[in-house]
């Protein structure tokens, strides 16, 4: 919209009083703006449920990545107990060894 200018006073506040007059709203608007805002009532309605849908995926998406690693930190630490276990048989076993040795000899000595 252009501004022309005024030649004086009288034609702007005319002007002016022709831009601020009361004037009765169309007979329709209240349907119009009715409608309009049911429309944007649905929307949000679906925006509402989207945005549900989207943190339930993401949550269980985090729950299954942390049941995941959970799971696999335990098998971690059950592997590394069982290397555990056979370095502490093995201990054992050459232990066991040299004893059956030494009560060997000791019994060849002692005949």
């Amino acid at each position: 919209m252009e501004l022309e200018p005024f030649d004086n006073i009288a034609d702007f506040e005319r002007e002016l009083q022709a831009a601020l007059a009361r004037r009765p709203a169309p007979p329709d608007l209240k349907r119009k703006i009715m409608e309009r805002r049911r429309q944007q009532a649905g929307r949000s309605h679906r925006m509402i449920w989207l945005e549900r849908l989207a943190a339930s995926l993401i949550l269980a998406a985090v729950a299954s990545g942390a049941a995941f690693w959970h799971h696999e930190v335990e098998q971690r630490r059950g592997e590394e107990a069982r290397q555990q276990v056979f370095t502490a048989l093995r201990i054992a076993n050459h232990a066991l060894e040299q004893m059956n040795a030494q009560l060997a000899e000791h019994n060849r000595n002692a005949q």
